[in-house]
This record gives structure tokens, sequence and C-alpha cells, in this order.
């Protein structure tokens, strides 16, 4: 988790450099050539104190570095760091670390407290279908892999969370769930 924690606050961290219109276009110019505070503020028609504060925010994240010449530090865009940064950031394999904290049943367990009575019973089967295949999939979980059922068992077992055992079972068959004999007496999870 620490090192989820750590990547997620890198990666707002990187964000939040990047979410600002000046400091875009200085990385803009950098991108172009290397230059120093006075010129970026003329450039951008701004205080050279405010190009210094959105230097040093580039510069903690390390897009930017300064070298000093003379008088001046002369600033650069880090490529080689924005590349690194953005390929290990935004991949695939970290960005869905950024959401380890979430519940990712979180959605299907509200439609099935939404529609059942605190006896497991359904108040009614629900009609929109992205809900009614949470409740198929919850209702799946009733039956056993590898396990023949009759018709009557299904049935058995589909009373438990509605009267409507005809709909229910065409449902789960038609969702894919269950598959059945051609002649319908028996039936069986898919897959």
């Amino acid at each position: 988790m620490d090192n989820n924690v750590t990547a997620s606050n890198e990666l707002l961290e990187f964000f939040k450099a990047m979410a600002d219109a000046n400091r875009l276009k200085i990385l803009g110019l950098l991108a172009q050539e290397n230059f120093t505070v006075e010129q970026l503020s003329e450039m951008l028609k701004l205080r050279p104190s405010t190009v210094s504060h959105h230097l040093s925010k580039l510069s903690e994240v390390g897009l930017v570095s300064a070298k000093a010449s003379s008088y001046y530090n002369i600033y650069q865009l880090e490529n080689s760091a924005l590349e690194a940064m953005a390929k290990r950031l935004l991949s695939k394999e970290t960005l869905p670390s950024m959401a380890s904290d979430i519940n990712m049943d979180a959605y299907d367990q509200k439609v099935i407290s939404d529609y059942s009575l605190p006896d497991g019973q359904l108040k009614t089967i629900p009609a929109q279908r992205k809900k009614l295949d949470v409740v198929l999939r919850h209702v799946r979980q009733s039956f056993q892999p590898d396990v023949t059922y009759s018709e009557k068992e299904v049935n058995q077992i589909l009373e438990k969370f509605h009267q409507d055992t005809a709909t229910l079972r065409r449902e789960l068959i038609g969702m894919g769930i269950l598959e059945r004999s051609t002649g319908g007496t028996k039936y069986w999870l898919a897959g």
C-alpha cells in the first residue's frame, strides 16, 4: 500500500505542477530552447518572481533544471525526466493502484440492498438491464459449479429470491449464467 500512496502522491504533484497555463507555456518554451527567468518573464509578460515561482514548482517534480551561468540561472526542460515520469506514473500497471482503496463492488452491493428484503427475497425484479445483471450475478452464487439441476431444483433455488421463477430462469439462461439441455429438463452453470 505504501508504494501505491507514494505513486498516488507523486502523480498528484505532477498534475498540480502541470495544472497551470503559464507553467505549460514555460514548458513549451523550454522545449524549444533554454531560457533565463528574465527572458521568460518578458516573453510571458509576467513578473520575474512569478516566473521563478512557476519554475520552482516545475523543478520540484523534476520537469526543469537550472544551470548557473555568470549572474543568471539558465533553465532547461528535462525531457528524459518528463518521459520517464509519464511512462512510470501513467502506466497501465500504475494507474489501477490509484484506486486500490475503492470498493469495486459498491454499486452491486447497493443494487442488491435496494432490491432485497431483509430475508434475501427480491422486492421486484429490476427492469433496467444493468441492475438486472447485478441481481442475476447475485442469484448465480446459489448454484454450484459442476452440478446438474432439474427444473424443479432450479425453481426451488429461485423461489428463495422471487416467486416469478420462470422470468429469473429465462434471464439466467439469456445472460449465459445457466445452460440447459435440449429438452429443458437439466440445468447447470455455464462455463
